[in-house]
């Protein structure tokens, strides 16, 4: 157990100091650039306070496009200060760049910190369509009605009268000059190969429907 806090105290040390001299960073680079008084102390607060603000957006929502950005644009600016503060940078002559930088923080901040706010959180997904009920248990007098209804042997279907069956249509009225020309066809053709001519060859030589080619080989019969 004394290891364990042992353990939990040097980590609360280690995040005081490299909290400390992350502060002491951001003071001095605010204060090179013109930020002299109170507000040179305020850019440190500004920035660490972002950056608090999107860790715990990312801790309660989950991660997010806005969290993201604002948390990465908040350790750029706070490691950005520590190297610049590190010997890197003439602090007695500030890039105009930089010092531009420094005065159009507080507003992005601002900005940044009002999204983290009151920005709504990812819409939960919709939840799933109730399924269909399922079906009750069939009452006790059901069961006999069913068991009834299974038992019963079916009817016989009566067979249809013979003579209530209906007439088959009636042949096709052919023209007598199809007919004749239509035996003559045949007649060649039989006369050539020695066979009767078939249906679909009788169609095919005269060019009409089945159902009439059908009608004049049946008067030819």
């Amino acid at each position: 157990m004394a290891r364990a806090a042992l353990r939990i105290d040097a980590v609360l040390v280690q995040a005081v100091i490299a909290g400390a001299l992350s502060f002491a960073h951001l003071h001095d680079l605010a204060a090179a650039a013109g930020q002299t008084g109170w507000k040179a102390w305020a850019y440190p607060v500004s920035v660490d306070l972002l950056l608090v603000a999107a860790w715990r957006r990312l801790r309660a929502d989950g991660p997010s496009r806005l969290a993201w950005c604002w948390f990465l644009i908040a350790l750029v600016a706070s490691l950005g200060a520590n190297v610049a503060t590190a010997g890197l940078l003439d602090l007695n002559d500030i890039p105009a760049w930089l010092r531009i930088l420094v005065a159009a923080w507080p507003a992005l901040a601002f900005m940044g910190g009002t999204l983290l706010a009151h920005s709504p959180a990812d819409p939960s997904p919709a939840p799933p369509a109730p399924s269909a009920p399922a079906p009750g248990p069939v009452p006790e007098t059901d069961h006999d009605a069913v068991a009834a209804e299974s038992s019963r042997v079916p009817e016989p279907v009566a067979a249809p009268d013979p003579e209530e069956a209906p007439a088959l249509p009636t042949a096709m009225p052919v023209p007598a000059a199809l007919v004749a020309h239509a035996r003559k066809v045949a007649d060649d053709h039989q006369a050539r190969t020695g066979a009767r001519i078939d249906t679909d060859t009788f169609r095919a030589r005269l060019g009409v429907p089945p159902h009439l080619a059908d009608a004049i080989a049946a008067q030819l019969t």
